[in-house]
């Protein structure tokens, strides 16, 4: 299964960095995204750290679904969705593979967007960069493996560009909860309490259930 998840993760990637489709309109769209909240917020305002994660995670959200939106329609054409479903990779494995892209195409969307936002709000993001790239890493997953679900039913929808995020926002309210938390936190530069750890807990909670379902159902999901 893992040799197959890495085969379809490579395929995903050099499908994606070859023609920079999706990945340079989830960037612009993000860019485009923290300039206007800087027209809206009062950067110096204490006020900016308190919903920093809020905005951040958002943001994440919307180009995350951006992202996952193409990862299954990109297989449309010349029928390779039915040679995939009909090959011997299992469907464990393509969701696998396909999850593990999405979430390297997301994290690099972070990466290019929190220090823009830590430039733009006089915000320090990585004041404990252990702990924000554990967020980022939980967060990201959450979405990328709800997303990559989601556009595997979606697929074949007419109107799926709007399906996809009716269906995936209301799944991972918990995860974006959690991580908009911690972010709020980690944006003061103040530590990690105990009762931050609820959220950690909440994040690996939420990964490992919806991963383990998501798994399980993907066969499912793709015969269907």
């Amino acid at each position: 299964m893992l040799r197959h998840s890495w085969i379809i993760f490579t395929k995903d990637l050099r499908m994606e960095f070859r023609s920079k489709e999706s990945l340079n309109a989830a960037v612009a769209f993000s860019l485009v995204v923290l300039v206007l909240f800087s027209f809206a917020f009062d950067p110096t305002s204490e006020q900016i750290h308190e919903i920093s994660g809020g905005l951040l995670w958002i943001l994440f959200a919307f180009a995350g679904v951006l992202l996952v939106n193409r990862s299954f329609a990109r297989e449309q054409s010349n029928d390779c969705m039915n040679v995939l479903i009909s090959s011997r990779v299992p469907a464990s494995a393509l969701l696998l593979g396909k999850s593990l892209a999405n979430t390297l195409f997301i994290l690099l969307v972070e990466a290019v967007c929190l220090p823009v936002f830590g430039i733009f709000y006089n915000i320090n993001l990585f004041a404990q960069p252990f702990w924000m790239l554990l967020v980022c890493l939980l967060g990201t997953w959450a979405i990328a493996i709800i997303g990559t679900v989601f556009a595997a039913m979606t697929v074949s929808l007419r109107l799926r560009e709007l399906m996809l995020p009716v269906m995936v926002y209301p799944m991972i309210i918990p995860a974006l909860a959690a991580a908009m938390q911690l972010t709020t936190v980690l944006s003061t530069g103040k530590p990690l309490e105990s009762d931050n750890m609820l959220w950690v807990r909440v994040l690996i909670g939420f990964d490992i259930i919806f991963t383990a379902l998501a798994l399980g159902l993907i066969d499912t999901v793709l015969v269907d």
